[in-house]
Protein backbone atom coordinates (compact mmCIF):
# COMPACT_ATOMS: atom_id res chain seq x y z
CA UNK A 1 0.00 0.00 0.00
CA UNK A 2 1.42 3.32 -0.97
CA UNK A 3 -1.39 5.81 -0.45
CA UNK A 4 -4.62 5.70 1.53
CA UNK A 5 -7.37 8.16 2.37
CA UNK A 6 -9.38 7.59 5.54
CA UNK A 7 -12.63 9.30 6.52
CA UNK A 8 -13.39 8.37 10.11
CA UNK A 9 -16.84 9.24 11.43
CA UNK A 10 -16.77 12.21 9.04
CA UNK A 11 -20.28 11.67 7.63
CA UNK A 12 -23.43 10.82 9.65
CA UNK A 13 -24.29 7.88 7.39
CA UNK A 14 -20.78 6.60 6.68
CA UNK A 15 -18.65 6.07 9.82
CA UNK A 16 -15.84 4.47 7.82
CA UNK A 17 -14.56 5.15 4.32
CA UNK A 18 -11.15 4.13 2.96
CA UNK A 19 -9.85 4.62 -0.59
CA UNK A 20 -6.37 3.34 -1.30
CA UNK A 21 -3.83 2.34 -3.94
CA UNK A 22 -1.33 -0.45 -3.55
CA UNK A 23 1.93 0.02 -5.48
CA UNK A 24 4.21 -2.97 -5.95
CA UNK A 25 6.45 -4.75 -8.44
CA UNK A 26 4.29 -6.37 -11.08
CA UNK A 27 6.24 -9.62 -10.73
CA UNK A 28 5.34 -10.03 -7.04
CA UNK A 29 2.64 -12.70 -6.73
CA UNK A 30 -0.58 -11.50 -5.10
CA UNK A 31 -4.04 -12.89 -4.40
CA UNK A 32 -6.92 -10.52 -5.03
CA UNK A 33 -9.10 -9.42 -2.13
CA UNK A 34 -11.48 -12.15 -0.95
CA UNK A 35 -12.53 -13.87 2.29
CA UNK A 36 -9.56 -15.82 3.62
CA UNK A 37 -10.09 -19.61 3.60
CA UNK A 38 -8.62 -20.07 7.09
CA UNK A 39 -10.22 -16.87 8.47
CA UNK A 40 -13.48 -16.41 6.54
CA UNK A 41 -14.43 -13.27 8.48
CA UNK A 42 -11.38 -11.48 7.02
CA UNK A 43 -11.71 -9.87 3.58
CA UNK A 44 -8.35 -8.77 2.19
CA UNK A 45 -5.75 -9.40 -0.47
CA UNK A 46 -2.70 -11.54 0.24
CA UNK A 47 0.96 -10.99 -0.60
CA UNK A 48 1.90 -14.51 -1.68
CA UNK A 49 5.59 -14.04 -0.83
CA UNK A 50 5.35 -12.82 2.77
CA UNK A 51 1.75 -14.01 3.34
CA UNK A 52 0.59 -10.76 4.92
CA UNK A 53 -1.67 -8.02 3.64
CA UNK A 54 -1.69 -4.27 3.15
CA UNK A 55 -5.37 -3.52 3.75
CA UNK A 56 -8.41 -5.42 4.94
CA UNK A 57 -11.56 -5.52 7.02
CA UNK A 58 -13.45 -8.16 8.96
CA UNK A 59 -17.15 -8.87 9.22
CA UNK A 60 -16.93 -7.47 12.77
CA UNK A 61 -15.70 -4.09 11.49
CA UNK A 62 -12.02 -4.49 12.39
CA UNK A 63 -9.81 -2.90 9.74
CA UNK A 64 -6.11 -2.37 9.18
CA UNK A 65 -4.01 -0.58 6.59
CA UNK A 66 -0.26 -0.31 6.12
CA UNK A 67 2.13 1.83 4.12
CA UNK A 68 5.90 1.58 3.97
CA UNK A 69 7.95 4.57 5.12
CA UNK A 70 10.33 5.43 2.29
CA UNK A 71 13.87 5.57 3.65
CA UNK A 72 16.25 3.46 1.53
CA UNK A 73 19.25 4.43 3.66
CA UNK A 74 17.87 2.69 6.76
CA UNK A 75 16.75 -0.70 5.46
CA UNK A 76 17.14 -3.61 7.88
CA UNK A 77 18.26 -6.85 6.29
CA UNK A 78 16.07 -9.84 7.19
CA UNK A 79 13.56 -7.71 9.09
CA UNK A 80 10.17 -9.36 9.67
CA UNK A 81 7.49 -8.68 7.08
CA UNK A 82 5.49 -5.53 7.71
CA UNK A 83 2.46 -7.22 6.19
CA UNK A 84 2.07 -9.31 9.32
CA UNK A 85 1.24 -6.15 11.27
CA UNK A 86 -2.06 -5.85 9.43
CA UNK A 87 -2.89 -9.54 9.15
CA UNK A 88 -2.30 -10.20 12.86
CA UNK A 89 -4.76 -7.47 13.81
CA UNK A 90 -7.38 -8.68 11.36
CA UNK A 91 -7.17 -12.27 12.57
CA UNK A 92 -6.84 -11.39 16.26
CA UNK A 93 -9.12 -10.17 19.02
CA UNK A 94 -7.08 -7.55 20.88
CA UNK A 95 -8.59 -4.10 21.30
CA UNK A 96 -7.41 -1.34 18.99
CA UNK A 97 -5.34 0.41 21.68
CA UNK A 98 -3.89 -2.79 23.13
CA UNK A 99 -2.72 -3.95 19.73
CA UNK A 100 -1.27 -0.56 18.77
CA UNK A 101 0.69 -0.39 22.02
CA UNK A 102 2.00 -3.92 21.57
CA UNK A 103 3.23 -3.12 18.05
CA UNK A 104 4.80 0.11 19.29
CA UNK A 105 6.88 -1.92 21.75
CA UNK A 106 8.44 -4.02 18.96
CA UNK A 107 8.30 -1.47 16.11
CA UNK A 108 12.07 -0.99 15.82
CA UNK A 109 12.48 -4.56 14.57
CA UNK A 110 10.71 -3.64 11.33
CA UNK A 111 11.66 -1.51 8.38
CA UNK A 112 9.86 1.82 8.27
CA UNK A 113 6.09 1.57 8.39
CA UNK A 114 2.84 3.39 9.05
CA UNK A 115 0.00 1.32 10.47
CA UNK A 116 -3.61 2.26 11.15
CA UNK A 117 -5.80 -0.24 12.97
CA UNK A 118 -9.38 0.31 13.97
CA UNK A 119 -12.89 -0.92 14.52
CA UNK A 120 -15.54 1.11 12.71
CA UNK A 121 -15.15 4.74 13.87
CA UNK A 122 -12.36 4.01 16.38
CA UNK A 123 -8.80 3.97 15.06
CA UNK A 124 -5.19 4.32 16.11
CA UNK A 125 -2.06 5.22 14.15
CA UNK A 126 1.35 3.79 14.98
CA UNK A 127 4.61 4.10 13.06
CA UNK A 128 8.29 3.59 13.73
CA UNK A 129 9.50 6.84 12.18
CA UNK A 130 7.26 9.29 14.02
CA UNK A 131 8.77 12.04 16.17
CA UNK A 132 7.18 10.87 19.42
CA UNK A 133 6.72 7.23 18.52
CA UNK A 134 3.73 6.52 20.74
CA UNK A 135 0.48 5.37 19.12
CA UNK A 136 -1.94 8.17 18.26
CA UNK A 137 -5.69 7.78 18.69
CA UNK A 138 -7.42 9.29 15.67
CA UNK A 139 -10.25 11.73 16.20
CA UNK A 140 -13.19 11.95 13.84
CA UNK A 141 -11.99 13.47 10.59
CA UNK A 142 -10.25 12.86 7.29
CA UNK A 143 -6.66 11.64 6.93
CA UNK A 144 -4.17 10.89 4.18
CA UNK A 145 -1.11 8.68 4.38
CA UNK A 146 1.53 7.78 1.84
CA UNK A 147 5.18 6.80 2.32
CA UNK A 148 6.02 9.40 4.94
CA UNK A 149 4.13 10.27 8.14
CA UNK A 150 0.39 10.61 8.58
CA UNK A 151 -0.90 13.75 6.80
CA UNK A 152 2.52 14.66 5.34
CA UNK A 153 1.59 17.05 2.49
CA UNK A 154 3.42 15.31 -0.34
CA UNK A 155 2.00 16.40 -3.74
CA UNK A 156 0.37 13.02 -4.42
CA UNK A 157 -1.19 13.00 -0.96
CA UNK A 158 -2.59 16.50 -1.33
CA UNK A 159 -4.01 15.75 -4.79
CA UNK A 160 -5.86 12.70 -3.51
CA UNK A 161 -6.96 14.40 -0.29
CA UNK A 162 -8.41 17.40 -2.10
CA UNK A 163 -10.27 15.26 -4.60
CA UNK A 164 -11.78 12.94 -1.98
CA UNK A 165 -12.54 15.76 0.47
CA UNK A 166 -14.82 17.15 -2.24
CA UNK A 167 -16.46 13.80 -2.98
CA UNK A 168 -19.94 13.49 -1.39
CA UNK A 169 -19.93 10.24 0.57
CA UNK A 170 -23.70 9.90 0.19
CA UNK A 171 -23.00 9.20 -3.51
CA UNK A 172 -21.47 5.87 -2.47
CA UNK A 173 -25.04 4.53 -2.50
CA UNK A 174 -25.17 4.93 -6.28
CA UNK A 175 -21.74 3.82 -7.50
CA UNK A 176 -18.13 3.34 -6.44
CA UNK A 177 -16.84 4.01 -9.95
CA UNK A 178 -16.25 7.77 -9.39
CA UNK A 179 -13.97 6.94 -6.45
CA UNK A 180 -11.99 4.47 -8.55
CA UNK A 181 -11.65 7.19 -11.19
CA UNK A 182 -10.25 9.59 -8.56
CA UNK A 183 -7.78 6.95 -7.40
CA UNK A 184 -6.54 6.53 -10.98
CA UNK A 185 -4.96 9.99 -11.11
CA UNK A 186 -1.51 9.52 -12.67
CA UNK A 187 -0.53 13.21 -12.63
CA UNK A 188 3.12 13.55 -11.61
CA UNK A 189 4.35 16.42 -9.46
CA UNK A 190 6.63 19.19 -10.72
CA UNK A 191 10.29 18.57 -9.90
CA UNK A 192 10.40 21.53 -7.50
CA UNK A 193 7.69 19.90 -5.36
CA UNK A 194 9.18 16.41 -5.19
CA UNK A 195 10.22 15.04 -1.79
CA UNK A 196 13.83 14.01 -1.29
CA UNK A 197 13.86 10.49 0.11
CA UNK A 198 17.17 9.21 -1.22
CA UNK A 199 15.90 7.99 -4.58
CA UNK A 200 16.95 9.27 -7.99
CA UNK A 201 15.08 12.20 -9.47
CA UNK A 202 13.61 9.92 -12.13
CA UNK A 203 12.29 7.56 -9.46
CA UNK A 204 10.87 10.38 -7.34
CA UNK A 205 9.00 11.60 -10.43
CA UNK A 206 7.58 8.16 -11.12
CA UNK A 207 6.36 7.73 -7.54
CA UNK A 208 4.89 11.25 -7.28
CA UNK A 209 1.45 10.46 -8.73
CA UNK A 210 -1.39 8.85 -6.79
CA UNK A 211 -1.63 6.15 -9.48
CA UNK A 212 1.68 4.84 -10.86
CA UNK A 213 2.22 3.30 -14.29
CA UNK A 214 5.51 1.72 -15.40
CA UNK A 215 6.57 -1.64 -16.85
CA UNK A 216 8.15 -3.05 -13.69
CA UNK A 217 6.53 -1.25 -10.76
CA UNK A 218 3.20 0.48 -10.36
CA UNK A 219 -0.27 0.55 -8.90
CA UNK A 220 -1.43 -3.05 -8.76
CA UNK A 221 -4.85 -2.41 -7.28
CA UNK A 222 -7.21 0.21 -5.91
CA UNK A 223 -9.40 -0.66 -2.93
CA UNK A 224 -12.45 0.95 -1.41
CA UNK A 225 -13.87 0.08 2.00
CA UNK A 226 -17.16 1.70 2.94
CA UNK A 227 -19.29 1.02 6.02
CA UNK A 228 -22.78 2.49 6.37
CA UNK A 229 -24.27 3.37 9.76
CA UNK A 230 -26.86 0.63 9.18
CA UNK A 231 -24.10 -2.00 9.14
CA UNK A 232 -24.09 -2.51 5.39
CA UNK A 233 -20.51 -2.67 4.21
CA UNK A 234 -18.46 -3.18 1.07
CA UNK A 235 -14.90 -3.97 0.14
CA UNK A 236 -14.36 -3.39 -3.58
CA UNK A 237 -11.07 -3.90 -5.38
CA UNK A 238 -9.96 -3.12 -8.94
CA UNK A 239 -6.76 -4.74 -10.22
CA UNK A 240 -4.52 -3.32 -12.96
CA UNK A 241 -1.76 -4.56 -15.24
CA UNK A 242 1.54 -2.82 -16.00
CA UNK A 243 -0.13 -0.51 -18.52
CA UNK A 244 -2.67 0.65 -15.95
CA UNK A 245 -5.47 -1.28 -17.66
CA UNK A 246 -8.21 -2.74 -15.47
CA UNK A 247 -7.95 -6.54 -15.42
CA UNK A 248 -10.58 -7.50 -12.84
CA UNK A 249 -12.84 -6.11 -10.15
CA UNK A 250 -14.13 -7.87 -7.07
CA UNK A 251 -17.00 -6.57 -4.90
CA UNK A 252 -17.58 -8.07 -1.48
CA UNK A 253 -20.75 -6.73 0.17
CA UNK A 254 -21.44 -7.88 3.73
CA UNK A 255 -23.14 -6.91 6.98
CA UNK A 256 -21.19 -5.88 10.06
CA UNK A 257 -21.88 -8.36 12.85
CA UNK A 258 -23.53 -7.00 15.98
CA UNK A 259 -25.49 -4.09 14.49
CA UNK A 260 -29.26 -4.61 15.01
CA UNK A 261 -30.94 -5.77 11.81
CA UNK A 262 -33.80 -3.27 12.14
CA UNK A 263 -31.37 -0.40 11.48
CA UNK A 264 -30.21 -1.84 8.14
Amino acid sequence: MCIAYLALDAHPDWPLFIAANRDEFHSRPTRAAAPWPDHPDVIAGIDCLAHGTWLGITRQGRFALLTNYRDPSALITNAPSRGELTSQFLTGHESVNTYANRIHAVADAYNGFNLIVGKLAQACYVGNRTEHGAPQSLASGRYIISNHLLDTPWPKAERLRQALDQYPLEALEQSLTPVFNILKDNTQAHDCALPSTGLSLERERLLSSPFIISPNYGTRCSTIIAVHASGRAMLSESSYDASGTLTERHDWPFLIDGIPSQTR
